[in-house]
This record gives structure tokens, C-alpha cells and sequence, in this order.
């Protein structure tokens, strides 16, 4: 457990690092399907709905990063995404009335231009911290991958939050 009297960021960078060793709890994001379907929301959200700009993001097998300029309030924001991808992820794994994602979220303004890219570049290089690529480009859930087949062309459905 991460003490409560540790600095805001210090405190964060260690419950990631716990939550990329994804020791315990549930690991739903590690499934495929359900990774495809968390981004494709992330996708939706921003580019059919306009709840914000895309910055960067990542599907973690326990949690995700988002880097965004929200357009609407965080609170609708979330709620939009948590609900349909939780929705979705559910059906994938044939689970009913089942909560999918935890309440709370980490928010952090981002001040300037050198913020913006070093938070770039610590949310598309979670996964080679966490030990399960070599290099950010081949982790398949992130904006670094090079291989984003879903960011090309029609998104295949048009749920509503």
C-alpha cells in the first residue's frame, strides 16, 4: 500500500508501477477483444462524440492512460467511457450485472508544452516499464504501436455514452 503522505506525483508513480506488476485483482485488459473495445471507445468518445482531443493512451492488462483536452466536463467524460467500455468488455467476457471498472481515476492538469510530451512519453512507454515489450512501438493497445488497425477507416459501431 502507497502512503497517503507522499507527494501527489511521487505517489502516483508508485501505485502505477504496483498496478503494471499486476500481482493481484482483476485483468480484464489483458484479453485482446476487450483491449480492441477499450480503444475503440477511447476513439469514439473523441472522434464521433467530441468529448476531447486524443493525445496519447494506453490499455494496460489492469488499467488504462489517457492524455486528452477534454471539450466536455471530466465527469461526463468518464462516465461515458467507463460505461460503454464496461458494456462492451462485459459482453466479451460473457459477464452480466458485474461492476468492470473501479470509481476512481488519477487527474492532472498538464501546464505547458515540455509536460505535455514528457506525459506522452511515460504513457506510451507503461508497457516496456512493465516489462512486457521491448520498445513502446510494439505494444499493439497504445498510441505508439505501429500497428493501430482500428485508428484507420470507419470505426466499426457508433455507440452512444
Amino acid at each position: 500500500m502507497v502512503s497517503d503522505s507522499l507527494p501527489e506525483g511521487r505517489r502516483f508513480l508508485l501505485l502505477d508501477r504496483q498496478l503494471d506488476s499486476a500481482n493481484s485483482g482483476p485483468t480484464f485488459l489483458r484479453h485482446p477483444h476487450v483491449a480492441v473495445s477499450v480503444a475503440e471507445t477511447l476513439f469514439i468518445a473523441g472522434r464521433k462524440w467530441g468529448l476531447y482531443q486524443l493525445f496519447a493512451w494506453v490499455v494496460m492488462s489492469n488499467h488504462v492512460h489517457v492524455l486528452l483536452q477534454p471539450y466536455k466536463p471530466l465527469r461526463e467524460i468518464t462516465r461515458a467511457v467507463k460505461n460503454t467500455s464496461a458494456r462492451e468488455a462485459n459482453l466479451i467476457l460473457g459477464r452480466t450485472g458485474l461492476q468492470f471498472w473501479q470509481d476512481e481515476s488519477y487527474d492532472h492538469w498538464v501546464r505547458d508544452s515540455k509536460e505535455l510530451e514528457r506525459i506522452v512519453r511515460y504513457i506510451e512507454s507503461n508497457p516496456v516499464r512493465a516489462g512486457l515489450v521491448e520498445r513502446s512501438e510494439l505494444w499493439p493497445w497504445s498510441s505508439a504501436s505501429e500497428d493501430v488497425l482500428w485508428q484507420v477507416g470507419d470505426l466499426p459501431h457508433d455507440t452512444q455514452p
